[in-house]
């Protein structure tokens, strides 16, 4: 499994046009990719502007191929994202998953119920 990382930021006052695109736009164009797994869109506080860290999964380099073309380092940025953002990342990270833990439990007392899986 791979990691693809990404980071844009936006106005403080502008915080919500983002998260906005990402489900409406991003995520429905992810999941027809084949080896997509699943993302996470997460946010910070810098200042007057939030940092959003985009975190996606997939299967392959080869999945993500499918999504970014064969030059896997440059960031996939829509005009409407762009739009929404002060200023964002023109590459992406990739790093390999070789551990993974879940809890499944949502009880912070019991957390017997987890999993965790070595994956190299």
């Amino acid at each position: 499994m791979i990691i693809r990382e990404w980071r844009g930021r936006a106005a403080a006052s502008n915080g919500e046009a983002y998260p906005e695109h990402f489900r409406a736009s991003v995520l429905p164009e992810l999941l027809q990719v084949p080896g997509f797994l699943g993302a996470h869109l997460s946010r910070r506080q810098l200042d007057d502007r939030i940092e959003f860290l985009v975190l996606t999964r997939w299967q392959s380099v080869e999945a993500i191929r499918g999504f970014a073309g064969s030059d896997i380092s440059k960031a996939v940025v829509e005009p409407a994202a762009a739009a929404a953002l002060l200023d964002f990342d023109a590459s992406v990270q990739h790093y390999e998953v070789i551990e993974e833990a879940h809890i499944r439990s949502q009880s912070k007392a019991d957390k017997s119920e987890g999993t965790v899986r070595r994956l190299a």
